[in-house]
């Protein structure tokens, strides 16, 4: 089965992902998946929040916005919305699942993740982007010797998967997501474990054959994207 922009069901769209995109942070990036336009920034501080203090251990959150004219119409800035505030704390879940806490120190890496633009697969690609960013960050500490080991774990990424019109597919832009039966967010490391699996049945309520193709999709294009980081990372 074609898509309306010919793609097949298992190809996600092209990912350009431009390290040192901003001139102050210690790690940001422009990822681009298709229409979806996301600029990261990871930004060290050298303090941890009260319920870090004395453990000598550090802290990785994140932040995670909108721009007005995003989308096709203008929409208000985003102040204190639900929707933002679970996208945040994904964002902010996903960086700490492969992150030893232990090895920062008792500082914080503040990850933000502005959208520019959005067609889909906005904070799937956020979560890609602020990994890319968060690892830069952490290459600045070390080439600092602010720190000696890396904490990093592996590499993770994020996709989306859905079911529209019956068939199962990777990577929807804004015009199949508004048509999914299925919607569904997957996180996922590079050794194959998941972080976060998001689904919700639009419609009617689907069959675990189907939550099984849909993961099985998630898993191969999270893998083209972990190359994708890669690749950009070794540059």
């Amino acid at each position: 089965m074609k898509r309306e922009d010919g793609r097949t069901v298992n190809q996600i769209r092209p990912v350009k992902i431009t390290r040192n995109y901003l001139k102050y942070p210690e790690g940001s990036v422009l990822i681009e998946m298709g229409n979806t336009k996301v600029i990261c920034t990871a930004s060290i501080a050298e303090n941890v929040p009260s319920h870090k203090k004395g453990s000598g251990s550090g802290w990785v959150t994140a932040e995670y916005a909108m721009l007005p004219r995003a989308t096709t119409q203008r929409s208000g800035r985003e102040r204190s919305k639900g929707r933002t505030h679970e996208i945040q704390r994904l964002i902010g879940r996903s960086l700490r699942a492969v992150f030893d806490l232990n090895k920062l120190g008792e500082r914080s890496i503040y990850v933000d993740a502005d959208v520019i633009q959005a067609d889909g697969g906005t904070r799937t690609a956020s979560i890609t982007g602020a990994f890319v960013a968060l690892r830069d960050a952490v290459a600045h500490l070390r080439k600092a010797r602010v720190i000696t080991e890396d904490p990093i774990k592996e590499n993770m990424a994020a996709i989306s998967v859905g079911i529209v019109n019956g068939v199962p597919m990777v990577d929807l832009p804004y015009s199949e997501d508004v048509a999914a039966e299925v919607d569904m967010n997957v996180v996922m490391t590079e050794s194959g474990k998941f972080i976060e699996i998001q689904g919700t049945a639009e419609h009617d309520p689907f069959s675990r054959e189907d939550l099984d193709k849909l993961l099985n999709l998630a898993g191969k294009g999270i893998k083209e994207l972990i190359k994708k980081q890669k690749e950009v990372l070794s540059k």
